[in-house]
This record gives C-alpha cells, structure tokens and sequence, in this order.
C-alpha cells in the first residue's frame, strides 16, 4: 500500500502506478467479456475452366471461386476496408483480384464472391511440381491450388471502434479443383475451411514484438 511521504514523486509515483493497474485490470475485463471469436471462411465452390502451362513457363488461368465470411460473434461488427484475394499454384502466386469493401454484422454470413481470376501468369515450377502438374491435367483436377485473403478492417467491439489493423492473412490452401473442359463432367468441389488464425489481432504488431 502506498502513503504520501514528503517526497512529491513517491506519491506521483503511486498515482500513475494505480491508475496503470486500473487501465490494464480494465481491458482485460472488457476482453473476456467480449470473448471474440475468429470471423469464420469457407471455400463453398471452385472450377477451372482454363489451367494451360506453356514451354515457356506462362500459365493461362480461369480459375473462379465462391467464400463465405462468417461472423459468429454476438457483439463485434467487422468492417472490411479493404480485401485482396490472392490465387497460389505449388508455392507460386499468380493472380490478385480486389474485392468491393463491406461491412459485417453480427451473426451474420457474407457471400463473397465469384471471384474470378483470369489471365497469364509466368511461374516457374521445380521438376516434381511440373511432373504432378502433367498427371493433374490428366486426371483433369489440379491439386495444391490456395486462395489467401489480406484484408484491413476496423472492428466495433461493444461501443469501442477501433482503428484500422490488418488481421492475420486468410489462408485457404490444399484445393483441389476440377477442370471444366469441352462439355466433359466434373467431380464436385469439396467445401473447404480456411484458416483465419486470432483473426482479431493486427499481424503487424505480431511482427514489430518480434
């Protein structure tokens, strides 16, 4: 416990020292009873309708997918200011493609999408991965295809708004999808979760603690 001794700065000292522990004994409160949970993506459908790797390494793609956005919390508004969706093949990046920002309720689901990637892309696969790329144009179902999402959104926490931050990025990895070529029939799409991580925390913080 601390006194008023005759030196002003011990009790300048035990002032700033109790409102700190206040301050801090706050926010965790106001965490825990906030309790948020991570906002919730899916891949609900994808299909190739072009998927052509030349001898000189450029890929010509129609690759179109359909994701969900879930908000599974009772009192947080997410508001996406900005979302850039990124398609990968075997580790190389190939196309990006700027979605319309939006706001999310609570309990609320967001349909994004078709989202369409189309065009030419030079990559350069290792020998194994153009091995696995000529059976997966075979069997007419590419493997190894991912989507990731980099958004930066504000959230409104109870009566609290915060200020702009970038999440962790929203992988989607491990697609497998089919390829719709001359009228031929296709397996159907697995729905596939994505990986949001501690959605509700900036990622560049991460990155300046380490």
């Amino acid at each position: 416990m601390c006194f008023c001794r005759p030196r002003w700065f011990w009790c300048i000292y035990c002032t700033i020292y109790i409102l700190m522990f206040t301050l801090f004994l706050v926010s965790i409160i106001f965490w825990i009873v906030i309790s948020p949970s991570s906002v919730k993506f899916y891949i609900t459908d994808a299909s190739l309708t072009q998927f052509n790797l030349t001898s000189n390494n450029t890929l010509y793609y129609n690759f179109k997918v359909n994701i969900t956005a879930r908000n599974p919390n009772n009192n947080i508004i997410v508001y996406y200011r900005r979302i850039t969706a990124i398609a990968w093949y075997k580790d190389n990046d190939f196309a990006y493609v700027s979605l319309t920002p939006f706001d999310q309720g609570h309990k609320n689901t967001t349909f994004l999408g078709p989202v369409v990637f189309e065009g030419q892309s030079v990559i350069k696969l290792k020998a194994q991965q153009l091995a696995e790329y000529n059976e997966e144009t075979l069997v007419g179902i590419h493997n190894d295809l991912a989507v990731d999402l980099d958004v930066r959104i504000r959230a409104m926490f109870g009566r609290y708004k915060s200020s702009r931050f970038n999440p962790p990025v929203v992988q989607c990895r491990r697609l497998r999808v089919p390829l719709i070529s001359n009228g031929k029939s296709a397996p159907p799409f697995s729905v596939t979760r994505c990986s949001s991580g501690a959605f509700f925390t900036d990622r560049d913080a991460d990155a300046g603690a380490g």
